[in-house]
């Protein structure tokens, strides 16, 4: 039996409950399906501040701040489905699901896909040795301490310093678990500098331009092999936090027949959110790995409004568009990454992300003419935003090229 509904979400974090309550508002039938048995994606398991400052004007704990997008979304009439996986997109909005009653398939006259994000695992990073117990991601660290009230090691090294890791510092504060290394690959954090004073507050070690080389252990981690250029040493630990390294949850768009972008590793959209297929949309992490949960919320919220004009037919075309083009290496990502100029609204803009640490003068330019630029020196991981509102109106097809003129000390 097929069953039918006007929107269906796939993903229940702040960018998926974001955008179906919004729709559900509008008197829509939504439907939000969630792989786990439990609804609010990744703050759920994230039990510190600070989140839900834009969406509740107030500061919260990640597992407060997902019940309470939960039950806007319910009180909205949104229709919630967890445990409900979805296997394959079909063209045109078409789902197939298993759930415990067994697979089904649904139907929607739009989809938004809002999967999140994963992060790199051991295997991904290379990382040898044995394979004991306690090595582990941040998800599967806080899942195990703040919901299932279990403490998997006691003295772990940290491997990466975003700001999941920092993250991590605070469960693990909160179980008593005391890291006796921080250990990151490149010369400085990827984090702001400032965020070397919680692991010296904490009175953790820390290892810049290392490589976590090897675990060892048979039954549980005995110790980590740490490597900085030439030297080799061991540092006694009983477990391995790998943090970071967050990719979009892109498996559904891989198996299926929507355009990938190469740099973000998430499915390519347009101005609206809307992807190749125009029957599917895409918002939050799944996007680009990674934003906060407020900006996902709010990106979720945005690409609801965007299908509810697909909806009453008032969105334009995905033809013409503007191609956006990222001139050189130095640029890693760039969303969206097709644009409608002829309805952009004020405020609108790219997303942009480096590679590495730059300093230079970043310009969008059109057939040789510059739209915009500004003087930029920034670090990977910080969001760089590209003000599209010089475009509007000019609805001219053809490339739009994003370029960074770097600056060479002498």
């Amino acid at each position: 039996m097929t069953e039918r509904c006007d929107v269906a979400v796939v993903g229940s974090g702040p960018a998926g409950l974001g955008a179906a309550t919004a729709l559900a508002a509008t008197g829509l039938h939504v439907v939000v399906l969630e792989r786990e048995a439990e609804l609010g994606g990744i703050p759920r398991h994230c039990g510190h501040p600070p989140f839900g400052m834009q969406e509740f004007r107030r500061v919260l704990i990640g597992p407060t701040y997902a019940r309470r997008l939960v039950e806007r979304a319910r009180a909205a009439g949104v229709v919630l489905r967890a445990p409900a996986t979805v296997t394959a997109l079909q063209p045109g909005g078409g789902l197939e699901l298993t759930t415990p009653a067994g697979p089904a398939t649904l139907e929607a006259q739009a989809v938004l896909l809002a999967t999140g994000v994963r992060e790199t695992t051991r295997a991904e990073r290379l990382i040898g040795g044995t394979k004991p117990a306690g090595v582990m991601n941040t998800g599967a660290l806080q899942g195990l301490v703040y919901l299932a009230r279990q403490v998997p090691f006691r003295r772990p090294v940290v491997l990466g310093t975003e700001f999941v890791a920092y993250s991590a510092l605070f469960t693990c504060r909160h179980a008593g678990i005391r890291p006796v290394a921080m250990v990151e690959p490149g010369p400085r954090p990827v984090a702001w500098q400032l965020s070397r004073g919680l692991p010296w507050l904490l009175r953790i070690p820390q290892y810049f331009a290392t490589e976590v080389e090897a675990v060892l252990g048979e039954e549980r981690v005995t110790g980590v092999v740490l490597r900085r250029g030439g030297r080799r040493w061991t540092v006694a630990a009983d477990g391995l936090l790998v943090t970071g390294g967050f990719r979009p949850e892109a498996t559904l768009v891989r198996g299926a027949h929507l355009q990938l972008d190469r740099r973000t590793g998430g499915p390519a959209i347009d101005s609206f959110g809307r992807t190749s297929d125009p029957a599917f949309f895409a918002a939050g992490n799944l996007l680009r790995p990674v934003e906060t949960a407020g900006w996902s919320w709010a990106e979720g919220v945005a690409v609801a409004r965007s299908i509810g004009r697909a909806l009453d037919g008032t969105l334009p075309a995905p033809e013409p568009a503007l191609e956006l083009e990222l001139a050189g290496e130095a640029i890693k990502y760039a969303l969206p990454q097709r644009l409608h100029p002829g309805d952009i609204d004020k405020g609108q803009m790219l997303q942009v992300r480096v590679a590495r640490p730059v300093r230079g003068r970043l310009a969008l330019r059109r057939g040789g003419q510059e739209v915009w630029s500004r003087r930029l020196k920034a670090l990977p991981e910080r969001r760089i935003t590209v003000p599209l509102d010089g475009l509007a109106g000019r609805a001219v097809p053809g490339r739009l090229v994003l370029e960074l003129d770097e600056e060479i000390d002498s």
